[in-house]
């Protein structure tokens, strides 16, 4: 079955950073998109980033661009994300997510995008 393990989050004070992993498995990674999700309570849930493992090609929410690197390592069926310079509106739980289809990727933070599998998350906190 599809798996996606988060990991990676943790309490760091603002200006910080935390790189955020996502290991998949039970598909063929190369074939799929992966992406980032976060929730904040009494917020609504916003997509981050997501990356096309085939050719590399990747999207940010406008409120982390310049901030966040989204990265894969297809030997590893791994997913990285680097986070610099963390605020408080950063906090939230982070959710690994796939999909076959790049318009999931190239969904987020333009048009909604049911994706087809999730992770547990991993929760990230910063403060002030």
């Amino acid at each position: 079955e599809v798996q996606l393990q988060a990991s990676g989050g943790g309490a760091v004070q603002a200006g910080g950073s935390l790189r955020l992993s996502c290991v998949a498995s039970g598909f063929i990674f190369d074939e799929y998109c992966i992406g980032w999700f976060r929730q904040a309570p009494g917020k609504e849930r916003e997509g981050v980033s997501a990356i096309i493992n085939s050719d590399g090609w990747t999207n940010y929410a406008a409120s982390v661009k310049g901030r966040f690197t989204i990265s894969s390592d297809n030997a590893k069926n791994t997913v990285y994300l680097q986070m610099n310079s963390l605020r408080p509106d950063d906090t939230g739980v982070y959710y690994c997510v796939a999909d076959p289809s790049p318009t999931a990727a190239q969904s987020m933070g333009a048009i909604d995008w049911t994706w087809e599998s999730w992770g547990q998350g991993t929760q990230v906190t910063v403060s002030s």
